[in-house]
C-alpha cells in the first residue's frame, strides 16, 4: 500500500490543490525557498500573503532547500510516494529530478486558468496579469 505525502507548492497554494483533494489524509509539507526568495527579491508584502494562504492549509511549514526538505520530510513520514501538482515554474522540473532520485514522485495535472504557450515572468503577478487578463476575459 502507498504512504505518501503531499507537497504544496507557491503554485497551487489552495484548499483545492488536487493533490490535497486526491490524498486528503496525507501529511503536506511547504517549503519556503530561499533560493527563490532571493532570486526573485520578494517582498515582505507578498510572503506576508503566501504565509497567510498557508495558515489555510493542512501543512507543515519548513525552510530550505526544497529538495532536502522534501526528502526528509517524507523519511520522518515514512512515505514512499511524495504527490504535487504540476507547475510551470522553470524550477519546478529540476526540482522534481532531485526528489526522483530518492523518492518515486506523482505530478497531478492542474486545469490551467488560461490557454498559452509563451513567456510569461513569473516573478511579479502584475506581469503575470497583464498577459492573462488578455485571455480570461476574451
Amino acid at each position: 500500500m502507498t504512504k505518501p505525502i503531499i507537497w504544496v507548492h507557491g503554485d497551487c497554494l489552495s484548499p483545492y490543490n488536487p493533490a490535497l483533494q486526491e490524498y486528503p489524509d496525507a501529511p503536506a509539507i511547504w517549503v519556503w525557498d530561499e533560493a527563490l526568495i532571493e532570486e526573485w527579491q520578494l517582498s515582505l508584502k507578498r510572503l506576508t500573503f503566501i504565509y497567510e494562504c498557508l495558515l489555510e492549509l493542512p501543512v507543515v511549514i519548513r525552510r530550505g532547500d526544497v529538495v532536502q526538505e522534501i526528502v526528509a520530510f517524507a523519511q520522518e513520514q515514512k512515505a514512499d510516494l511524495v504527490v504535487t501538482v504540476d507547475s510551470p515554474s522553470p524550477r519546478f522540473d529540476d526540482i522534481c529530478n532531485q526528489i526522483e532520485r530518492s523518492i518515486k514522485l506523482e505530478v497531478l495535472e492542474v486545469e490551467p486558468f488560461f490557454d498559452y504557450d509563451g513567456y510569461i515572468d513569473l516573478k511579479r503577478f502584475s506581469r503575470y496579469w497583464k498577459v492573462a487578463q488578455n485571455y480570461v476575459f476574451e
